[in-house]
This record gives C-alpha cells, structure tokens and sequence, in this order.
C-alpha cells in the first residue's frame, strides 16, 4: 500500500520547520513557565522569611540568627530548584538591573516584577491568616532609627547582593555550581548585619507585600529605593571588573593597566 501523499503544506513544514504560530505557541509556554516559577519562588522565600520573623515576634522561638538562616537556606533552596527555569530573581531590583544591564528582555520585565510581587502578596497574606498577627507582630521592614540611615544601608547591602549575583550567575568564569550557596550565604550575611537596622529587605517585594496586607507603610520608600538603587550600582560595578583581556601579573606591570581594566 503506497503512503499517502504529502500536503503541500507539510513538505513545507518538513523543509522549512514548524509553522511560526508553533514557535510563538512555544515562546508563550515557556514565558508562563518562567512567571509561575516566579510566583512560585517569590512566594515561598517570603512565606518562609517573613514567616521566621512573624513566628519569633509571636512565641520568641526562632531568635535572630534563626532568622538570619532562614533567610539565607529558602534563597539558596529556590535558587537551586527553579533558577534554571527562570533564572531565579524573586525580587524586582534584580530583575530591573539584568534588564538595564541587557541581560534580561525588557518585554519580560514587568512581567516578572507583577509576578514577584503577586508571589509575595499571597505569602503575606497566608501568614496573616494562618498566624493571626497584631501590630506588634508585623513582618515587614521598618526602620529601626532614622529613614536615611536604613537607606542608606539597604543601599550597601543590596550593592553587595548584586555584586555577588552578577558574579556567579552571569559570568562564565565563575563556578555556576555554587551560585545558590553564594547568593543564599550573602543573604544570611546581609540579615546579620543590617537586620537590626533596616531589616535586612534588599527586595523590594519582601518590603511591599507585607505592608499592603498588614497596612503599615513606615518608611516603605527606603525599600523601593535602596534596594534599585544598589542592585542597579552592584551590577555595573561588577561590569566594570568583568572584563580583562590579559592575566593581572601582566596588566600591573604596564604603566597603562587601569586603561587594560576597562576593557
């Protein structure tokens, strides 16, 4: 029995490829799959962050350096277990910095932060309703003294986040094997030292979410601000750094190394 003639239409897609609705079809799976794994990754690094904090302000079993740990072994968990879906932001001055650095597609951009701050949104609004915190028992970032002086230190460390994610997760000298333990142990740092001042957000969805569900807004402008700010200066800072065309033992002996640098 003879086969059965081919289309026209399929001698086409069998030379040419599959139809350009196919690759658009494709290309809009793949975007979902990256925000789902946003929502998904956003939600459960607040759920777990946020809900330490809510947890220690409420029974006091947690203590700070829990807190701190926590912090740190959520990001370095999520990192692991969908940044090779969507490269793993959780956090919208993250994602702004990638885009400004063309490292990212703009078109994506206010994709990923609706998503991010949606994740983040219904975390917060889980650990109301399970927890039923009051005032007091708020897990958000407020700053502990003067507004410019948490700023500023959202400004420090978030510089350092960056610094530390353009390092292993955008440059292929670096061993990318490690990106989550690298990110997870800055984060845990971070918390360390500026916990007590600032709150340690860094990630201005950790900052919003919290204070739209339990209406507290104090000083939440710090938290938009700094983190932008320093992520946006960490990752052009680490630009900067990225690129040498010679060994440093070679570039130091010529009178011209600073120039070599910039290359």
């Amino acid at each position: 029995m003879a086969p059965p003639p081919i289309a026209l239409g399929d001698a086409e897609n069998a030379i040419n490829g599959p139809p350009v609705e196919n690759e658009n079809s494709n290309s809009t799976v793949l975007l979902i799959q990256k925000l789902t794994a946003e929502v998904i990754g956003t939600f459960f690094v607040v759920f777990a962050g946020c809900g330490a904090v809510a947890v220690n302000k409420i029974d006091g079993q947690v203590t700070f350096p829990g807190i701190c740990i926590v912090w740190g072994l959520i990001v370095m968990v999520m990192v692991y277990t969908v940044g090779h879906i969507s490269g793993a932001h959780f956090n919208p001055a993250v994602t702004i910095t990638f885009t400004a650095l063309k490292r990212f597609p703009p078109k994506e951009m206010a994709m990923y932060i609706i998503a991010q701050l949606f994740g983040a949104i219904v975390a917060s609004g889980s650990l109301y309703l399970l927890l039923d915190p009051k005032p007091a028992h708020f897990y958000g970032t407020v700053p502990s003294g003067s507004c410019l002086q948490s700023l500023f230190i959202e400004i420090i460390i978030t510089f350092l986040l960056m610094f530390v994610i353009s390092g292993v997760a955008t440059d292929t000298r670096a061993i990318g094997d490690f990106a989550g333990v690298a990110v997870g142990s800055t984060i845990l740092l971070n918390v360390f030292v500026a916990g007590p001042v600032s709150g340690a957000s860094m990630n201005p969805a950790r900052s919003i979410a919290p204070a739209l569900v339990m209406n507290n807004y104090k000083g939440i402008w710090v938290y938009i601000m700094g983190p932008v700010v320093g992520a946006l200066v960490g990752g052009f800072a680490y630009n900067l750094v990225r690129h040498t065309e010679r060994p440093l033992q070679e570039i130091v002996k010529t009178p011209s190394f600073l120039k070599h640098l910039s290359k």
